[in-house]
């Protein structure tokens, strides 16, 4: 193991009694926001609505009540007890009992996944947002079809939601979302987005680019300090609401209001929690690409972060 914790030129020195009151603090509120999770899966209960972010990211509720200083900040230890972190993969120990990242061993392991996620975050960031797509990506999933994604009846109908779905264009730039619509609703796409053109097509308005910063946040582990991958996961909360309230679905059963997309009415609403949506992941987008900038830094490398190779496994979920 590396035996020198380096913070980075701009770097952070936590004392014991700083991040000993952040990790606690970060433990409550990660409890708080899966306690229902949780207590569903000991009364063997689901939830169409609020497990997907569990099963389609892959989320773990104690992997999320794990605290991270984050990338170039360094815990000086308690005593001479070094912190907890120093025993977790990618920390490095310094004699004096000092723990940090180790950017060069995370960058080694996770450098094209972190280039990656950089180049599709900063590429998101720069284009304008386009916030006239409804959410009618949901509808396009179930378009024709005589099986539904979820367990739920549809609030308009088989023919009533076909119909939703012929009578507006159709316009989704994310390809996981797009890869789930029904064949006959491919077609009607305004765009055709592909894995290979997911950097080139993701946009800061789109509900699932916002909801996929938790899914980057797990990518990066525990170069993301805990009360940013926290922000993350709450944000892709929020938005998985407003996009399952805004689907063909019916979710009275869970007490959640239609947003009827297929009135003026319900798109005014839909476009205006959008951009509240979509201003808060822009915060949050600019958080994990300073995650990816002080990792770099950390390590030293004169590359630049979003350049490189594209990671090309299968996304999370």
């Amino acid at each position: 193991m590396p035996t020198a914790v380096p913070s980075g030129p701009s770097g952070t020195r936590l004392p014991a009694h700083e991040w000993r009151r952040r990790a606690a603090a970060h433990a409550e509120r990660a409890d708080a926001l899966t306690a229902a999770r949780r207590d569903r899966r000991a009364r063997g209960e689901t939830h169409a609505v609020e497990d997907f972010l569990y099963t389609y990211y892959d989320t773990r509720p104690a992997l999320l009540r794990r605290w991270h200083p984050g990338a170039g900040v360094a815990l000086l230890p308690d005593t001479g007890t070094p912190a907890p972190q120093g025993s977790g993969r990618w920390y490095a120990t310094a004699p004096d009992g000092t723990v940090g990242l180790d950017a060069a061993a995370f960058l080694a392991d996770r450098g094209d996944t972190v280039r990656f996620v950089a180049g599709l975050l900063a590429a998101t960031a720069s284009r304008p947002a386009f916030t006239g797509c409804f959410g009618l990506h949901e509808w396009a999933m179930v378009y024709r079809a005589d099986e539904r994604r979820h367990p739920l009846p549809l609030r308009l109908g088989r023919a009533g939601t076909d119909a939703v779905v012929e009578a507006q264009p159709i316009r989704c730039t994310h390809y996981d979302a797009f890869r789930f619509f029904t064949p006959e609703a491919v077609g009607r796409n305004a765009l055709q987005p592909t894995r290979a053109t997911q950097v080139d097509l993701e946009q800061p308005g789109c509900l699932h680019a916002g909801m996929d910063l938790h899914k980057w946040s797990l990518k990066l582990g525990p170069a993301v300090p805990g009360e940013l991958a926290l922000d993350c996961f709450a944000l892709a909360a929020d938005v998985r609401l407003l996009d399952m309230q805004a689907s063909p679905y019916d979710l009275s059963s869970y007490g959640r209001p239609a947003v009827a997309v297929e009135t003026p009415e319900g798109r005014a609403e839909y476009v205006r929690r959008q951009r509240e949506l979509a201003e808060r992941a822009a915060g949050l987008r600019r958080g994990l690409l300073d995650v990816c900038d002080a990792l770099v830094r950390q390590d030293g490398s004169p590359d630049d972060v979003a350049a490189g190779p594209v990671f090309t496994g299968p996304a999370c979920g």
